[in-house]
């Protein structure tokens, strides 16, 4: 929500912010009065321009550097200028560039695709984060015997997540155990959600025989692997990232680089607004994040109709253009909301 400061602004205050931030988004150099009136066409004179522009600075929304006769936007005219690009009543978000249909129902494919496509059409860092594998279910499970005592286990979920797991046995594994492992645990467990109690039931079902319980027992510590597998986070951009940095936000990039090692503090970022289909922005300290305080990331939640599964979001310098990157993770949330829909439906 907009401060104190930023309350009461007249109407033709919160036009000249906005030119200001759109005008420094789009140069990088100070805005002064003179430039402001010629660039905008505005109708009134430099001096009630610069008036304004000292009302503005007088309330905390922009600063004026000391080797420039021009202003610039704070991080608070940031926030309120994206708080009223959010609050635009858009039924559509425009048109994007992104085509899932042709991936089936591969949604690791359709995370590393939106990234990519997302990343090159705003030239800014991509992050799209996967579903949580608790809301997948069991797409197929195999059970190889590898020797005579070891056999694998292996859990392919719904959204694309394996997981892996090898199980020593003292005595030999009759292969027609195996086998009958391999289907009793497809036939009972494919379309079940992971970590629900239905799974549980299959795993320790009392009609089995003493055998054939010992045998998922072994197996059973693959389904627990599967839920504590890191959540996936998939990055577009990091290559260009710097190749295409302008001066001033070296610095930044090579924070986020560092940061992106640790993706779990990234994914926590995106997780904190999961609100079904909710678009958000967190500018500069709002991120409360050490390498992150002069960046700001734009966000949208994508999944199903009344429940959010991840988000989609760009990361860039404070000084970024909120209004196209709203409409891009918009546009990206929502084709990806479509293919998920797709995919959950069919398990």
């Amino acid at each position: 929500m907009p401060s104190e400061r930023a309350s009461g602004l007249t109407t033709r205050q919160r036009d000249l912010l906005a030119r200001v931030i759109e005008e420094y988004i789009a140069t990088g150099r100070p805005v002064g009065s003179r430039s402001l009136v010629e660039s905008a066409g505005l109708s009134v004179s430099p001096s009630t321009v610069r008036n304004e522009l000292a009302e503005l600075e007088a309330r905390g929304l922009l600063m004026h550097p000391h080797t420039s006769a021009g202003r610039v936007p704070t991080e608070q005219a940031y926030r309120l200028h994206a708080d009223e690009l959010l609050a635009r009543k858009e039924t559509r978000p425009g048109s994007f560039p992104l085509d899932l249909s042709e991936l089936r129902r591969e949604i690791d494919s359709a995370l590393e695709t939106t990234s990519e496509v997302l990343s090159r059409v705003t030239h800014m860092l991509a992050l799209v984060s996967a579903p949580p594998l608790q809301t997948t279910t069991v797409r197929h499970v195999e059970i190889v015997l590898l020797n005579p005592r070891t056999v694998m286990a292996v859990v392919i979920t719904s959204t694309g997540g394996v997981a892996k797991r090898l199980v020593d046995f003292d005595q030999p594994v009759d292969p027609g155990l195996a086998k009958w492992g391999r289907e009793y645990l497809n036939e009972r467990l494919a379309g079940l959600r992971l970590g629900t109690s239905a799974v549980r039931r299959v795993l320790e079902e009392p009609s089995l025989s003493a055998a054939e319980r010992r045998f998922l027992a072994a197996v059973r510590p693959v389904f627990t692997d599967v839920l504590q597998s890191e959540q996936r986070l998939y990055l577009g951009g990091t290559a260009e990232l710097l190749a295409d940095a302008r001066d001033d936000e070296l610095g930044l990039y090579r924070d986020v680089l560092v940061t992106l090692e640790r993706r779990a503090a990234l994914l926590a970022l995106l997780g904190e607004a999961l609100d079904p289909l909710r678009t958000w922005v967190r500018v500069g300290g709002e991120l409360d994040h050490p390498a992150l305080q002069d960046a700001a990331l734009v966000g949208s939640t994508y999944g199903l109709t009344n429940r959010a599964l991840g988000a989609v979001g760009l990361l860039g310098p404070v000084r970024m253009d909120y209004d196209k990157a709203i409409r891009s993770v918009r546009a990206a949330a929502q084709e990806l909301s479509r293919f998920v829909e797709g995919v959950y439906e069919d398990n």
